[in-house]
C-alpha cells in the first residue's frame, strides 16, 4: 500500500481528533504581533510518547514532560508550546512556571486533568512572562479549530530564528479507513547531536499504547532528528512528541498485523525524515545541505562516528561554503574519528564523482568535483571497504552569516 505525502501541509490540523490554536502574546517583549504560543488539543485523553535532549542541563519543560509521561502517558490531553523564551536555567521558578502552563492550558479547554505536555524554545536564562503566557493560552484556546489556516498559525507560533514554518502530512488506507500522521517542527541553530534546538509535535489518528508509540518514535528519531547537524551544539530544550487520538479506529500496536505496523512506521518515518531535513535546510544563514554518507564500515557506530566528525568539522563546513572540493579535510576528519580506518582502502566521492579510490587521489576529476559542490545540495560519500555498516548524516555549511548572526545577542 502506498503512502500519500503532503509537503508544507497545514500540519496537525490535518489529523482527526485534534484541534489547534495559536496566539501572539509578546513573550519576546518586542511589542510585535508575532505568533509565539500554541495549543494542540485532543478531543479526548490520548496516548503519547516523547524523546528528549540528552544534555545534562535540561530545561524545565523537558523535565516536566518526562515526569508526566512517566506516570500518565495514556492520559494526555494536549501540548502547550511557546517560542521566544526557553524557560531553561531558570531554577525552581522555571519548574513552577512549566507546571502552571499545563494547569492553565487544562483550565482553558475544560480538561478534568492537567494532562498537558509543555514545550518552550528561545532565549536561555530568563523567566517566562507568565501574565503574557496566561493571556496567550486563553486566546489560543478561544481559537481552537481544525482549520488549515489555524494549523499554519500553530506551525509559525513555535519558530525562533527559523525563516519558515515546517509541516508535513502522511496518509495511508487500511481496510477502507484512512490513517493520518502529521507534524510541525522548529529548529535552525544549535542543531546536533541527539536532536537540536528543536521542537517537533507529531500527531496521528491511529491507536497504540504509550510504549508502542515510544518504540515507533525512537526508531524514527534515531534515523532522522538524531542524524542532522548544523553547528554541532546540543540544546537544553530538544523535544519530539507523538500523540495518538485513535479517531481513525485503526490500531497499529503489537496486536496489529505486521504489514499495518510496518505501514504506520513508514508513515511516521516519512514525517520525521521530512521535518528533520527541513530543519537542516533552514539552518541559520546556511547556503548548503550536504549528505555525509559513510559506507562499508565495520559497525554502524564507527560509521556514525566518522560522519559526525566530518559533519561537525569547521574546516570541512567552511570549505563547503567556499565551494572548495577539499577532500583532504574529509580524509583528515574521518581519520581523527579513530575507528581504525585503512587509508589504502578509502574511497571518497562527491555525489558519484570519485576524488579518491583505494587511497589514491584522482586530481583529473577536480573540475567535476567543483561543479558538484556549487550545488545547494550534494553528497560526500566515503566508502571504507571494511564491512557492511553505514550511516547517513545531513549537515550544513558554515557561513560568515552564521557567525555574524550568532556573535552577539
Amino acid at each position: 500500500m502506498s503512502i500519500e505525502f503532503t509537503n508544507d501541509s497545514p500540519g496537525i490540523s490535518d489529523v482527526p481528533g485534534f484541534r489547534v490554536g495559536a496566539a501572539a502574546c509578546d513573550i519576546r517583549n518586542k511589542a510585535t504581533d508575532r505568533l509565539d504560543l500554541t495549543l494542540v488539543v485532543a478531543d479526548q485523553l490520548c496516548a503519547a510518547a516523547g524523546v528528549f535532549t540528552t544534555n545534562d542541563v535540561k530545561a524545565s519543560p523537558v523535565r516536566f514532560c518526562q515526569q508526566l509521561l512517566a506516570v500518565s502517558a495514556d492520559k494526555i490531553r494536549g501540548i502547550v508550546g511557546n517560542s521566544g523564551n526557553a524557560n531553561a536555567c531558570t531554577s525552581e521558578q522555571g519548574d513552577i512556571d512549566a507546571a502552571v502552563m499545563a494547569k492553565l492550558a487544562a483550565a482553558a479547554v475544560g480538561s478534568p486533568t492537567d494532562g498537558f505536555l509543555v514545550c518552550s524554545t528561545g532565549r536561555i536564562g530568563e523567566l517566562l512572562p507568565m501574565a503574557k503566557v496566561a493571556e496567550g493560552i486563553k486566546v489560543s484556546a478561544s481559537r481552537l479549530s481544525r482549520d488549515a489556516a489555524e494549523g499554519v498559525r500553530s506551525a509559525n507560533a513555535i519558530l525562533t530564528s527559523d525563516t519558515r514554518p515546517k509541516s508535513v502530512t502522511a496518509r495511508f488506507k487500511w481496510q477502507g479507513r484512512t490513517v493520518t500522521v502529521a507534524g510541525i517542527a522548529k529548529g535552525a541553530g544549535m542543531i546536533e547531536p541527539n536532536m537540536a534546538t528543536m521542537l517537533a509535535f507529531v500527531c496521528t489518528d491511529a491507536s497504540a499504547s504509550p510504549a508502542e508509540l515510544k518504540a515507533a518514535l525512537k526508531s524514527s528519531s534515531d534515523q532522522s532528528f538524531n542524524c542532522v547537524s548544523v553547528d554541532g551544539d546540543m540544546s537544553t530544550n530538544d523535544t519530539v512528541l507523538l500523540l495518538a487520538s485513535g479517531a481513525s479506529g485503526v490500531v497499529v500496536g503489537a496486536a496489529a498485523e505486521p504489514s499495518l505496523r510496518q505501514l504506520f512506521q513508514e508513515a511516521l518515518d516519512k514525517v520525521c525524515f521530512a521535518l528533520a531535513e527541513k530543519i537542516v535546510g533552514d539552518g541559520e544563514k546556511i547556503t548548503k545541505v550536504v549528505a555525509v554518507e559513510i559506507e562499508g564500515a565495520r559497525t554502524r557506530a564507527d560509521a556514525e562516528k566518522i560522519a559526525r566528525a566530518i559533519g561537525n568539522s569547521l574546516l570541512v563546513k567552511s570549505s563547503w561554503y567556499g565551494e572548495d572540493p577539499n577532500w583532504g579535510r574529509l580524509a583528515d576528519a574521518a581519520g581523527y574519528a579513530r575507528t581504525g580506518l585503512d587509508e589504502n582502502k578509502l574511497d571518497i566521492l562527491y555525489d558519484d564523482v570519485p576524488a579518491v579510490l583505494g587511497g589514491k587521489p584522482l586530481p583529473e576529476n577536480k573540475p567535476r568535483w567543483k561543479q558538484v559542490v556549487k550545488a545547494a545540495r550534494f553528497a560526500v560519500r566515503l566508502r571504507l571497504n571494511l564491512g557492511d555498516a553505514k550511516f547517513r548524516l545531513l549537515a550544513a555549511d558554515l557561513t560568515d552569516g552564521y557567525v555574524n548572526y550568532n556573535k552577539s545577542e
